[in-house]
């Protein structure tokens, strides 16, 4: 980008300002696309009650899961 060349330091405080604000505004933007969108959260809280989980689930859980991992 090209600038018109500032010629008095009221002149450069003034674009200074300029820039300030619109990097605050941009912030602002990006600040409200990553806030939550107000969709409920859905707890999973109790939906395995009454459930037990061995270790040889977790070992049968682990192999599916990274079966296709190569080390």
């Amino acid at each position: 980008m090209k600038y018109a060349k500032a010629k008095t330091t009221a002149d450069i405080l003034q674009k200074i300002e300029s820039i300030e604000k619109e990097v605050k505004d941009l912030k602002l933007c990006v600040l409200k696309d990553l806030s939550p969108s107000g969709k409920k959260v859905i707890s999973l809280k109790g939906i395995l009650k009454g459930v037990t989980i061995t270790d040889q689930d977790i070992a049968a859980a682990k192999k599916n899961l990274f079966s296709s991992v190569k080390l």
